[in-house]
């Protein structure tokens, strides 16, 4: 089993900067691939950005590239999502997802999720 627990989210101003925390507990092995997706309302969940632990590969959506990194404190077991130049269509809310390898994460098979942190951007 793999826990998940977020924080971090918040409402700010266009153009702010925040810092989403998922603490991972359980076992390593089924969660060696972690990301980041967020769902806003009326609209399917999309992944943001997800880090594979083993060979320290990046991905990013188009949408958050260039203004989001992903990394994680291997000491604290924690991924971090950082954000900048936020806009109000990145409103939405971010859950914290990992899984055995990125395959699964991307097939959505034997994901373990989150709770859930909410991001509200205002104009």
């Amino acid at each position: 089993q793999v826990h998940l627990v977020e924080s971090g989210g918040g409402s700010v101003q266009a153009g702010g900067s925040l810092r989403l925390s998922c603490v991972v507990s359980g076992y390593t092995t089924s969660s060696a691939c972690r990301g980041w997706f967020r769902q806003a309302p009326r609209k399917e969940r999309e992944m943001v950005a997800r880090l594979d632990t083993g060979t320290g590969s990046t991905l990013f959506s188009p949408a958050v590239k260039g203004r989001s990194t992903i990394s994680q404190d291997n000491a604290k077991n924690t991924l971090y999502l950082q954000m900048n130049s936020l806009k109000p269509q990145d409103t939405a809310m971010y859950y914290c997802a990992a899984a055995r390898d990125c395959t699964d994460l991307y097939l959505g098979r034997d994901v373990y999720w989150g709770q859930g942190t909410q991001v509200t951007v205002s104009s």
